[in-house]
């Protein structure tokens, strides 16, 4: 059940209810329901007064100044929302839609933002029967909240504009009509409560958060697989090291490795390849050959991750102080009838933690995507064929016609250096607008925004990886492979086959990125967690990658 108002939402819950929200319960909390009327009565007892109150009784922002007459308070409201459907762009993706309704509902019904219930209650409702807005991606500055993006929700509960409901575009008022759902007629303040917050920048981040941590999980997986196909050593993810340099993102990260490995007959450690190859150890060029050194991109992995990692765990601690927050203005104290005017509607927290998050992703894409390079290339992936194509015999008729993973990892560059080139930070970029009202603005939407685009070409970077170390340990001889790394090789043969001569390979590169998107592999791979086969217990509590959230 998902409690609005009780200060209790967390990232990992508004990210599984956006992308499934059949099963979750929405209900408001009891305590929070009595808060809101309560502020909703100190908001009229104020405009009763004839005190001033920010965009109740005033313009807005630069207009703040302007008187504005309770005959006319209804009017104001309807013309600040439909002033500000000005935003840019395709639609913002479903989940962020969906989480986008579900955060902004939390926040008025924290009950300091002089909403009536049956406000939110609408919004609760919507949710309800998957009635979204079709919010376009661009046209926020992050200050003063999301205002252009969060006008296509007000414009929804007013029955007004386009929605998507259960998959389909409808107007809104026939979605709501078809739902039994009447449209809100806003009262002073609400529309202002309802634009004037974080809520579709924190849309973004959540969704964002969720599809980095199955992206890590999913890194780890690679970094095995590709472990095995080089028969690299397994010694770089031994506990040792990683207790003698004790990051928890990095130290989980060398766990889950050597859980997936546990049992492979390819990757093992240097020292006891040297056990079962004694002439090995007489020389110095067999002995580095045998895996003393990999590559960074294979011995490094768990040091590249664990940024990820450890960055995902203060984001969501922000994230989860976010969406739990009354960011709007002004506020309203049921307990002493005051009215506070403030600046909690900035997105600076959003926008510090997106552009970390997005910068621990690219490097996470570069490093899948060197991964890839070292599979391919032949003088690297330890007597695989170049480009990893079938074997055939120089005699045969198809030698030298085929090219394997040549354009596949081409194109992984490409998503990669695309990956990277979105770190530039966008909270770096804040454009002073609305006449130098808002001189200082957050950029967090367009950061948020960013670090979704940065998951999805990851994703991509990752889908070829894993396509790549398949095709390779099927060259190597899969029946080697560890069990936990044999399930996921099953796993992902089920939308991408082995590749024996030149196809296009978009459509399951395309499968295998939406493999990864749908959450099975990353719930494969908690299960693996779960188990834990071969850690003690102390080395298993200290490890945990699960559970930053």
């Amino acid at each position: 059940m998902l409690l609005l108002g009780a200060d209790s939402l967390s990232v990992e819950d508004v990210a599984d209810f956006a992308r499934r929200p059949d099963e979750w319960d929405i209900r408001l909390d009891e305590a929070a329901e009595r808060r809101m009327a309560a502020s909703a009565r100190v908001k009229d007892d104020l405009v009763g007064s004839g005190r001033p109150v920010y965009g109740v009784t005033t313009g807005f922002g630069d207009s703040c100044g302007r008187h504005i007459g309770p005959a006319k308070a209804a009017d104001l409201q309807r013309n600040l929302i439909a002033g500000h459907l000005a935003g840019n762009g395709e639609p913002a993706p479903v989940e962020v839609a969906r989480a986008t309704m579900l955060i902004r509902a939390n926040c008025l019904a924290r009950g300091y933002s002089g909403v009536r219930v049956a406000l939110v209650e609408l919004l609760a409702d919507c949710l309800r029967a998957d009635i979204l807005p079709m919010i376009p991606q661009r046209g926020s500055v992050g200050a003063s909240g999301d205002l252009v993006p969060l006008a296509y929700l007000a414009d929804l509960l007013t029955g007004n504009g386009a929605v998507l409901h259960r998959g389909e575009v409808r107007t809104a008022a026939d979605a709501l009509r078809e739902a039994g759902l009447t449209p809100v007629l806003l009262a002073p303040k609400e529309g202002l409560a309802l634009i004037n917050g974080t809520s579709f920048m924190a849309g973004y981040a959540v969704v964002a958060i969720r599809a980095a941590h199955e992206l890590s999980a999913v890194a780890d997986l690679c970094t095995a697989l590709a472990t095995e196909a080089l028969e690299a050593s397994a010694g770089p993810f031994e506990p040792f090291l990683h207790r003698h340099k004790p990051h928890r993102g990095q130290d989980g990260s060398a766990a889950r490795v050597r859980r997936l490995l546990h049992g492979s007959r390819l990757a093992v450690r240097h020292e006891d390849r040297v056990r079962a190859n004694p002439e090995l150890a007489g020389n110095a060029f067999q002995l580095l050959r045998s895996g003393l050194q990999d590559r960074y991109s294979v011995r490094c992995a768990p040091h590249v991750t664990g940024v990820l990692n450890d960055t995902l765990g203060w984001v969501a601690d922000w994230l989860d102080t976010e969406i739990n927050s009354s960011n709007d203005n002004p506020l309203f104290d049921p307990e002493t009838g005051e009215v506070h005017h403030g600046g909690n509607f900035y997105g600076g927290h959003v926008g510090q933690a997106m552009d970390a998050l997005k910068l621990a992703l690219a490097g996470l894409g570069d490093l899948l995507d060197r991964q890839t390079a070292l599979l391919v290339d032949e003088k690297s992936n330890n007597g695989l064929t170049a480009n990893l194509v079938r074997p055939v015999a120089a005699s045969d008729y198809e030698a030298g016609l085929h090219h394997g993973f040549k354009a596949a990892q081409i194109a992984s560059s490409a998503l990669a250096a695309e990956a990277l080139k979105n770190t530039t930070p966008a909270t770096a970029f804040s454009r002073s607008t609305e006449s130098h009202n808002q001189d200082k603005v957050s950029m967090a939407t367009i950061a948020a925004r960013d670090a979704w685009h940065t998951v999805e070409l990851v994703r991509a970077v990752a889908a070829i990886t894993l396509a790549a170390a398949c095709q390779a340990v099927d060259l190597r001889g899969s029946d080697r492979l560890a069990p936990a790394t044999r399930t996921a090789y099953e796993l992902v043969r089920t939308v991408a086959g082995f590749v024996d001569r030149d196809r296009r390979l978009d459509v399951e590169l395309a499968a295998l990125a939406g493999l990864i998107a749908s959450g099975r592999l990353g719930a494969l791979l908690t299960a693996v967690d779960d188990e834990a086969v071969e850690e003690p217990p102390e080395q298993a509590r200290r490890s945990g990658v699960r559970g930053h959230a």
